[in-house]
């Protein structure tokens, strides 16, 4: 079932074997795409379906320093170079757009503030380009700031698509601005965004409703992470959260829903996908820890109908090559995930 077709939305896929979003820190100054980029997602179009790195809808957003992003000119043209080199190798290739909301810091975005649901701010330290600081508080959005945020987003997916994409993942997981709003360790508020799960998952509907008018609901996913604790998160109750969210996102007619299954330090646990299946009518793709073994077994079964895979094709560029095969994975190496040039990026070995 791996390597059968998929169609999502108005997008054929070649196999159930995607890609998942992985910050890889290679973008150039002022947040542009580049050549080596280009050079790495191309190595890896034999997946179903790339899906990029989180990708900046707006400026003094950065999280990462080096992060890509979506927001002028100059990175609409640049991105033609990935966009052109995927296609050529018969690939296909989602823009995940995404707003950091309190996971940005001030000193990587020219002093300016950060925003969230809540002023509440994330624990610890930030990694900035001047070292490590102390995460800052945000700014609670108000109402009114809230529109300008939607239509960053809509702008965003249209700017992907001139930039030669075949779709857009909205980012609504991992402790970002979208998940800052829908779990309630991080949403606090009393307005028309807080409070009842329909209120706090009104940004998220209001940028689904925004993003497909603007390019069609048939060229955009959604990713959620029900139980993920990264960037301080948790929800008190995430089957309801996911059974909710399933439920509504129907009326969109998503190309696909991606969930994260597990969470990445353990602390919470519950049983999301059967969940999401149960409630979901369209494309459910899983994601986080799945061997190709299970991975087959799960669509298979049905209980998804294509499975990401994030440091599979991070480490291993033909990957479905080798799921093929039999053959032996690469390792990956952590200690290259962030850092800069082509080593751990675009020098991992093809069979």
């Amino acid at each position: 079932m791996l390597f059968n077709p998929l169609q999502i939305g108005s997008v054929s896929l070649a196999n159930r074997m995607l890609m998942a979003p992985l910050t890889r820190a290679r973008a150039s100054a002022g947040h542009m795409p580049n050549a080596l980029m280009a050079e790495y997602y191309a190595q890896r179009a034999s997946a179903g379906l790339i899906i990029t790195e989180c990708t900046m809808i707006a400026e003094n957003t950065s999280a990462f320093v080096n992060e890509p992003g979506i927001y002028n000119a100059a990175q609409i043209e640049a991105w033609k170079e990935t966009t052109a080199a995927v296609h050529a190798k018969g690939g296909k290739i989602f823009m995940q757009i995404w707003h950091a909301g309190r996971a940005a810091h001030p000193a990587n975005n020219g002093g300016a503030p950060i925003v969230s649901s809540s002023p509440l701010p994330l624990q610890g330290d930030a990694h900035t380009a001047q070292g490590k600081l102390p995460q800052a508080t945000p700014h609670a959005l108000l109402e009114s700031e809230i529109t300008p945020i939607v239509q960053a987003f809509s702008q965003a997916a249209k700017n992907a698509m001139a930039a030669g994409f075949d779709g857009v993942e909205v980012h609504g997981a991992n402790g970002y601005l979208i998940d800052q709003f829908l779990r309630d360790s991080a949403n606090q508020r009393t307005d028309g965004y807080g409070g009842t799960l329909a209120q706090r998952a009104r940004l998220l509907f209001e940028v689904l409703t925004a993003v497909c008018a603007a390019i069609g609901s048939d060229r955009v996913g959604l990713r959620l992470s029900p139980l993920n604790s990264y960037n301080d998160m948790k929800d008190s109750d995430p089957q309801a959260w996911t059974a909710y969210l399933a439920e509504q996102l129907n009326r969109f007619d998503l190309a696909y829903l991606h969930v994260m299954r597990a969470d990445f330090f353990g602390l919470q646990k519950a049983d999301v996908m059967p969940v999401a299946r149960a409630h979901y009518k369209g494309a459910l793709i899983g994601n986080m820890g799945y061997t190709s073994d299970e991975a087959e077994s799960a669509i298979t079964e049905g209980k998804v109908d294509a499975v990401a895979f994030g440091t599979g094709f991070l480490a291993n560029p033909d990957f479905p090559a080798r799921v093929k095969a039999g053959a032996a994975m690469n390792v990956p190496d952590q200690s290259t995930f962030y850092t800069p040039g082509a080593k751990g990026y675009t020098d991992y070995p093809t069979l």
